[in-house]
């Protein structure tokens, strides 16, 4: 058995602009953005990416070492150019994203035990990477658990057609998937929810838990068939970059702490857990969220602001 937590997944850097027209540049990048929070929230963190030694990848570089519980696996910073996405912010502060960047993970991946692994977004459906992700994965599972955020990026992913396929295969190979009810609407062309998160349920994951912006999150565990929706947290919403994956990070940080990941015994434990085990977890990930949209940029909350 292991604790090691390790995050896989693409580090780049946000061009955002916004709807007053002001450009910024700042390191982001889903799974980066939940290994981040992970560190905030007190975890030691693996992060395995793909970046390169140029501006960019110097910014990203500086913002990913500069957490204390973060470590860059080696590999990571050996791309031959560093990916960037091109944020638009519109009126009421939704991103929408612009992609540019290659994947190619396997020389930051090793074959060390992993206690948890987290993974989603572009890192697991764009190739060749993709591939090397679900290898990943796959191995993970011996020794531990796995959690996914689906994260569609339709630029970059294609049809929904041509991405359900590796996106189902990651879910069945997760213990916990988290996705957003616009990742749903993308994948499933308006079929029910909570459809959906069942037909999930029967592939693998434990909890299924779909994020539903100002309205709050549902949550399906599965084992039992409990179904509750969760309110947003009220705040001032300034911009909702990074909400989803501050969501993530909490969630896993409330089951890492739990017992519910981290060992192949912690599955277990998941998979006869009901909902009001959970709930602590789904109310961390809620406050963490609820933090970062009150602010600019995906600036996840350290565990003293979370606890304040």
């Amino acid at each position: 058995m292991t604790s090691r937590t390790l995050v896989v997944g693409e580090a780049l850097v946000d061009i955002v602009h916004r709807h007053n027209g002001r450009v910024d540049e700042h390191p982001g990048g889903s799974p980066a953005n939940v290994a981040i929070g992970l560190a905030r929230l007190g975890h030691q963190v693996d992060f395995a990416a793909h970046f390169g030694q140029d501006r960019y990848g110097q910014l990203v570089h500086n913002h990913l070492v500069r957490e204390p519980n973060l470590h860059l696996t080696p590999g990571t910073d050996q791309a031959d150019r560093t990916p960037t996405a091109k944020a638009l912010i519109d009126a009421f502060g939704a991103a929408t994203y612009e992609f540019d960047l290659a994947w190619d993970v396997a020389e930051a991946l090793d074959d060390e035990p992993v206690g948890h692994l987290h993974t989603g977004s572009i890192a697991a459906t764009l190739e060749p990477g993709g591939s090397a992700v679900v290898a990943a994965a796959k191995r993970a599972r011996e020794t531990g658990t796995v959690s996914y955020d689906p994260n569609a990026r339709p630029t970059i992913m294609g049809s929904p057609a041509e991405a359900r396929p590796r996106i189902e295969e990651l879910i069945a190979l997760s213990d916990v998937v988290k996705a957003s009810d616009e990742d749903v609407e993308w994948l499933y062309d308006n079929q029910d929810l909570r459809e959906v998160m069942q037909g999930w349920g029967q592939h693998g994951p434990s909890l299924i838990v779909v994020t539903r912006g100002h309205r709050g999150s549902t949550s399906l565990v599965v084992n039992t068939g409990e179904i509750v929706d969760l309110p947003a947290g009220k705040t001032v919403v300034v911009d909702t970059v990074g909400a989803g994956d501050s969501f993530m990070a909490g969630l896993i940080s409330g089951l890492l702490d739990a017992g519910f990941l981290g060992s192949t015994k912690a599955r277990e434990g998941l998979r006869a857990a009901h909902l009001v085990d959970l709930l602590p977890a789904l109310s961390r990930a809620g406050g963490c969220s609820a933090i970062t949209v009150a602010r600019a940029g995906a600036n996840p909350p350290t565990r003293a602001e979370l606890e304040v």
